[in-house]
Parts: structure tokens; sequence; C-alpha cells
């Protein structure tokens, strides 16, 4: 983030063959945006209707000063809907996007877009968190004239590039034009984002037929009916895409610069017991740029309780990463649950966690007295060892048990990383493990139990 300029919006847009529009809108929403962190990306999705061409010619000086970014990619295949927006999005965030918005070809923005997005994202208190979609409803209600954006408004999204991970994306069974913008809106509703409308003023539009919105698959044209958005509204899917990647492939940006996209993570998940250095991982996630959850504040019982009825947990969904009881207690659910997801077993030495351990029964610990008060904590340690009560051998042999049991489970895999506290911890096995870049600072060490322990830099 720029200093003083607000989060940084990534507007993307994907073009397989609309040029003709591009040409209108793109110069358009440049001139009239004059928030300072935002950058334009645009996707060239195995486009033949000679926009690269346009883009570094016609362009070259909205490229040059950073206002815009071009990616390439080449499939030789057919227009793929939600992969491109997801390919999209991620070409966004290799720009530092931390708000997406997503704009088709044919969208116009209009002036003070992007300072009422930012704006919207300041909201406080609102948990898990916002979006910011069409206002469906009143747009319908309107009649059609100057103050009814034309069709082609419904495609317009701004969340954070964090949510949008979260959420894997647009779903990619919607290969052709087939309402993923809206089954996104349902799915964040399911996890529980709330809803902020996008200005109609923001939500201009080139009017057109829709015999060019299907020109790339005409035989889509059948969804376009009202019993599509009752199908929509009728799925129960929150997370989509897992353990199948979204938005991969090889993309070329205007400068040469070459990007693979791999498949990111569904969650990260830390399995390690408690006293296992859990929370520096959590620091240490958070510092990667991820959402992370260490106990919270109260959502764990709903975690638990949602895994055992459920099979999944849309408290959970609301984090990227996630460690601390009862996470390591439901690693097997987790598996099921999310595919793709990747799993850290942070361990120590025996003797020194049991006496961590001990410690934390112990009034060294400023947290104890609300095991009393708040009954999950003591439910949790019972489901955990069998009992509440410190009892040093019943935790080893739970402790090494857990240990054993993780590592049969994920035997022959790699998305298992073992982290051995006592050998030091190391940003470079976890970022290896993740693909990605090492910080620059110290890995963090935090002891919630020793106040005067700082996180290192």
């Amino acid at each position: 983030m720029t200093a003083g300029s607000g989060p940084r919006i990534a507007l993307v847009t994907v073009c397989k063959n609309r040029t003709d529009h591009l040409r209108k809108t793109l110069p358009a929403n440049l001139a009239a945006t004059r928030y300072a962190n935002a950058v334009f990306v645009v996707l060239d999705y195995d486009d033949d209707s000679g926009l690269w061409d346009w883009l570094a010619e016609d362009m070259a000086g909205w490229l040059a000063a950073g206002r815009l970014i071009a990616y390439r990619y080449r499939n030789g295949g057919q227009f793929h809907l939600a992969h491109a927006k997801n390919m999209a999005a991620r070409c966004g965030m290799l720009e530092g996007g931390e708000i997406l918005v997503t704009l088709d070809a044919d969208n116009f923005t209009g002036e003070g877009f992007c300072e009422a997005v930012a704006a919207a994202f300041r909201e406080p208190g609102v948990r898990p968190g916002i979006f910011m979609c069409p206002d469906y409803a009143l747009i319908k209600s309107l009649p059609h004239g100057a103050s009814r954006p034309p069709r082609g408004y419904a495609g317009r999204l701004a969340v954070w590039a964090q949510t949008f991970v979260k959420m894997g994306g647009y779903d990619e069974v919607f290969d052709t034009w087939r309402g993923e913008d809206i089954d996104m809106n349902f799915r964040l509703q399911r996890v529980g984002y709330q809803m902020r409308h996008i200005e109609n003023r923001h939500l201009m539009a080139i009017n057109h037929s829709a015999a060019v919105r299907f020109r790339e698959y005409p035989h889509a044209q059948q969804y376009e009916n009202k019993s599509e958005i009752e199908t929509l509204r009728a799925r129960t899917e929150t997370v989509v895409n897992m353990g199948r990647g979204w938005g991969c492939g090889t993309v070329t940006r205007h400068d040469g610069r070459v990007s693979d996209l791999k498949a990111l993570p569904t969650r990260v998940f830390g399995i390690g017991l408690h006293r296992t250095a859990t929370t520096s991982l959590h620091e240490a996630l958070r510092r990667l740029g991820m959402d992370s959850f260490h106990w919270g504040a109260g959502e764990a019982p709903l975690i638990w309780y949602e895994m055992r009825s459920l099979g999944r947990s849309p408290t959970l969904e609301r984090w990227y990463a996630l460690c601390d009881l009862p996470i390591p207690l439901l690693y097997r659910e987790l598996d099921r649950a999310y595919p793709g997801s990747r799993f850290v077993l942070t361990v120590r030495n025996e003797a020194s966690w049991l006496r961590s351990v001990e410690r934390l029964w112990s009034s060294e610990n400023p947290n104890r007295y609300l095991w009393d008060v708040y009954p999950f904590t003591n439910m949790i340690h019972t489901e955990l060892y069998g009992r509440a009560t410190f009892d040093a051998a019943t935790m080893l042999a739970r402790y090494r048990r857990h240990n054993a049991e993780v590592r049969e489970h994920f035997r022959g895999r790699d998305d298992l990383l073992v982290m051995d506290v006592d050998a030091g911890l190391d940003w470079a096995p976890l970022c290896g493990f993740l693909n990605l870049p090492v910080p620059g600072v110290a890995y963090p060490k935090v002891d919630f139990m020793s106040p005067t322990v700082s996180v290192t830099t």
C-alpha cells in the first residue's frame, strides 16, 4: 500500500475478441480514475482481434506509467469464462491488488468509483467482511432509460483479494456465460459476508445485443432465464475448485515477464498440538499475507461443532489459515472437507513440550481462569486427553500418538510439512512448502504466556 493513498485496487478485465469494446471503455476509465493507488489489469485470453497490438501501441503511455498492466494467455482452446476471470484476478494480485474489482470489457467506471470502493471497505466492525456488487433488485425495478444501467452490469464485483482466494475464486464448472458472478455473490453470503451496493452511476456499459455476449459459446444462451438464478440460489457450495486449482496457467506480462500461476492451497492448517509454537506459526502466516485464525474470540466452538455435525464449517471458511485447538483434532475431517489444503505439523522436544503444557495448566497462564468460565476449553482438553486436569504420562502419550497418527495419515503425500521447533524456526521450509517468497524479516517468535516476549523483527 502506498502511504496515504488507501488500499491498492486492481481493476481486472479479461478480453477475448472484444477489443472494439475495450477501445472505448479502457481509455475512458483510465482518464476518469484519480485514485492514486489503482491499477488497471487487462488479460488477453487467447484473443485474435488485435488486442495485444492495440495495447502495446495505443496504450503505451499508460503501460509506461504503470497505471495499466497487460498480461497474455495462450491456450488454443475455447473461451472458459470462469477460468479466464480467475486468471485475470490472479494477475491483479501479482500487481499487488488488495481489493479486486472485476470489469467486463464493455464496462465504464465513471469518476470517483475507486474512492467509493475504498471508502466502503473501510467500514468498521463488519465480520467477516463485505463485498460490493450491483443492486440487482433496484435496477430491475427501474424503467428502461437513462437512470437504468444497460445490460452488462452484472459482472461487477469488488472484494478483498484475500476473500476471493478464500472462496476459491469463481467456480470453474462455469465454462460459459452462466451466472458465475451471481453464484459468487450467493456463496459469499452463505459464509456471512455482507453485501454492499455499487451506485448505478458507476455501472454504465456499452449496450449490445445478446449475439455479442454468446459469440464464443452460442449454446450458453439457454441459461439466460429466471430459473437459472433459482438454480444458483439452491446450491450449497461455499468454497469451490477445491483440489483442482483455479486460474492456473502461464501468463506473459507486457514487459516480457513470465509467471506460472500454480494451484493455490484451498486452506492452510496448522495441526501441531498446543505449546508447539502455534502462536508463532499464526503470526508467520499473517506476515505472509494470509488471513489467519488462532483460537479466536468464541469461534473455536462453532468450528468444532460445525465440522462434527456438517462435515464442513462456514465459520472456519472466514479464514484462510487456521491453527491451535480444535484444528489439530480435526485434521482427518479437514482433509476430506477441503481437498487441496496444506497441513503444517509443528513438533518440539518431548520434555520441553511437557514442561510447557504443565505451565499452561498452572497459574502462570494468564487465561487459566477462563477455562472454567467458558467450558469449551475444558471440553476440548477432555476430548484430546480424556481428562481436563494435568497428568504428565497421559499427555505425553497423547502427544506421541497425535504426531505419529498425523505422519501416518499423510504418508507418501506432499501436502504435509513437519516443522521442528527445537531445530530453529525459519522461513525457508514454510515458504518453500507454500510456494511463497521469503519475507525480509526474521521468523516471528511469540508466546502468549510470556508478555515480555515480543514478536522479533
